[in-house]
């Protein structure tokens, strides 16, 4: 991924982050003040400079300024852009995943080397023949219907099968994923003297 430009910052440093007005969907679309950007220069602009910081909150760098990102669910959302590839809503192909879970609403979560991504609902009957059983066959609706009810359950008896990796999918609650992966769904403004 690339790195946020942040050069602009050393001239205007008093100006004051912003909170509340951006947004990141579970579609992996941005929102200005709820309503889906779509000038496809301001999309360009949000993705190359989303960045976060060392307390978990997401952001775009706005020249000296902070605008901080309200997360529908996580902070990356994956798309496959083609039967073998998957994309961040950035634009940046993932080459790696390094673990797979399922939620108790059915939604499939991949571990990727810069965090936890939620697959976009849109994707996930193209990734189901993906999942696959203990006895290895390929889970069918009952079966993933089965596993959602494990997860309610905290157990899931799934194997994700990617590019010649077998990743044990692992069962979660949405409640627990941003505790569990370290980062903030909706980024507060702090007192002055506390950390954003």
């Amino acid at each position: 991924m690339p790195t946020p430009d942040f050069s602009g910052m050393l001239r205007w440093p008093n100006v004051p982050n912003c909170y509340g007005w951006l947004s990141l969907d579970q579609r992996g679309r941005w929102r200005m003040r709820g309503e889906t950007v779509s000038h496809q220069g301001l999309k360009d602009f949000l993705n190359r400079q989303y960045a976060h910081d060392e307390y978990g909150n997401y952001f775009v760098q706005n020249g000296p300024q902070r605008v901080f990102v309200d997360l529908d669910y996580t902070p990356w959302i994956l798309q496959l852009t083609a039967p073998d590839c998957l994309e961040t809503q950035v634009g940046e192909t993932v080459g790696e995943l390094r673990g797979a879970a399922i939620d108790e609403e059915g939604n499939l979560l991949l571990e990727i080397p810069v965090g936890i991504a939620l697959l976009c609902d849109r994707d996930l009957p193209a990734l189901l023949p993906c999942l696959h059983l203990a006895n290895g066959e390929v889970a069918d609706d009952d079966a993933l219907l089965a596993a959602i009810e494990q997860a309610r359950a905290g157990a899931s008896a799934l194997t994700l099968v990617w590019h010649e990796q077998h990743l044990p999918v692992r069962a979660l609650l949405r409640s627990e994923i941003a505790q569990g992966y370290g980062f903030i769904a909706s980024p507060q403004e702090s007192p002055p003297g506390d950390p954003p």
